[in-house]
C-alpha cells in the first residue's frame, strides 16, 4: 500500500453517509491514440470507496504524490 492510499485511508470520511472506513484500488488504462493501439496503461487512478454505502471518489495519485509532469509515466513505460 502506497503512501497516499494509507493517508487517505486514516483521514476518510464518506461525504454521502459519514462513515470512516474505506477500500482503495489502483487502476491503470490506456489514453487514446497510440498508447491505445499499444495498450501502453499510462493513465493512473485510485478509486476510493466507502465500506458503507459504497459512495466512490477518484483521485490522480501523481497530483497527490506532487509529481508534475509526465516523466513518471514515460519511466513506468520503459521500465515496467
Amino acid at each position: 500500500m502506497s503512501k497516499v492510499e494509507e493517508a487517505i485511508r486514516s483521514k476518510f470520511k464518506c461525504t454521502k453517509c459519514g462513515h470512516s472506513q474505506c477500500r482503495t484500488k489502483e487502476l491503470a488504462m490506456t489514453g487514446s491514440g497510440l498508447s491505445k493501439l499499444l495498450d501502453i496503461q499510462h493513465n493512473h487512478f485510485l478509486f476510493v470507496s466507502c465500506a458503507h454505502c459504497g459512495y466512490v471518489e477518484v483521485y490522480d495519485p501523481n497530483v497527490l504524490e506532487g509529481k508534475k509532469g509526465q516523466l513518471s509515466s514515460v519511466l513506468d513505460i520503459l521500465f515496467g
